[in-house]
């Protein structure tokens, strides 16, 4: 059953009724008038600015459909080698699964987890483009295969295979909720006696309720379900933290709170962060926002076992 949009509120009602009044040429005086609202100032895109300025390490191609070669993009700490065994973040880039790659506003996260002895990725994957026949099922597919060549290449990685984090940003906090939540989707042929399943999730105004009319439900089609992840919630699943912003205009909170809240009914660990005027995306916004969004996903990881190892003197 499709979730109800939220309910509007009265301002949001009064607004439309001046602009109905502006439109047919009434008046509006007095008290009656609004005040003037200031023009919004838009943050500096934090994330697009640090993307923009770091160099993953390497690229790897983790998988090839027909023509098409899809790359992972290393971010290694210094000195890293392959017999190390660190932990893993895997940060998956949004863009409504029809736009964006690997380093737009997305690089930021696995530099920052790099510079602190993680091994940092990003993930290339297929984009929704039905002219060209790929859909959020193939994106979906793609994301599941990228954590099984990460777990099945661990030892030349220099990763420990049971510390892998999977991360996603708006569509991508989507992708990265289904490598662990939709299990009827994966590559045909593929080795799925691997698991994709990541030991940990952090979710970035991810989209985790595709039932709300619009851009994130419509390319699901009458399948929009078997996508959702709050409707694929269960006992069992990784801990998961989530950041969403309460005024995000493009992916609706109320289907983020829903989320968390079923997965902690479900027994799952989850940390749910809210920020009362964050917009979508809020926490790659500004310098402040986003440290602050990873010095709690650290903490969060820490306080459930993934860490970087300290090296023996």
């Amino acid at each position: 059953m499709k979730r109800t949009p939220p309910a509007r509120s009265r301002s949001h009602w009064f607004s439309l009724l001046c602009l109905g009044c502006l439109a047919f040429g009434a008046p509006l005086s007095g008290a009656d008038a609004p005040a003037a609202a200031p023009k919004p100032v838009t943050p500096p895109d934090f994330a697009t600015r640090r993307s923009n300025e770091v160099e993953p390490t390497r690229k790897v191609v983790y998988k090839i459909v027909g023509d098409r070669k899809l790359e992972l993009h290393i971010f290694e700490p210094k000195g890293h080698q392959a017999s190390d065994r660190q932990a893993c973040l895997l940060m998956i880039h949004g863009g409504g699964w029809t736009a964006g790659n690997p380093r737009q506003g997305t690089y930021v996260v696995p530099a920052y987890f790099a510079e602190r002895g993680w091994v940092g990725m990003s993930l290339d994957y297929r984009l929704h483009k039905p002219k060209e026949g790929t859909t959020v099922f193939d994106a979906v597919k793609d994301a599941r295969s990228a954590v099984r060549y990460v777990r099945s290449h661990a030892t030349e990685l220099g990763i420990d295979p049971n510390r892998i984090v999977v991360a996603g940003r708006s569509a991508g906090g989507h992708l990265a909720a289904a490598t662990a939540m939709c299990d009827s989707f994966d590559e045909p042929g593929e080795d799925t006696t691997v698991s994709c399943r990541p030991d940990a999730l952090a979710l970035y105004s991810g989209v985790l309720d595709t039932s709300y009319p619009g851009p994130n439900h419509e390319p699901l089609g009458d399948r929009w379900k078997d996508l959702s992840p709050l409707h694929q919630v269960r006992p069992g699943l990784p801990p998961t933290i989530v950041f969403h912003g309460m005024k995000d205009p493009l992916v609706p909170f109320e289907g983020a709170k829903a989320f968390a809240e079923a997965m902690t009914r479900a027994g799952n660990r989850c940390e749910f962060v809210s920020h009362p005027i964050g917009a979508h995306s809020y926490v790659m916004r500004t310098a402040e926002l986003f440290n602050d969004a990873m010095e709690r996903t650290t903490v969060f990881l820490a306080q459930n076992g993934i860490t970087v190892p300290v090296p023996t003197p």
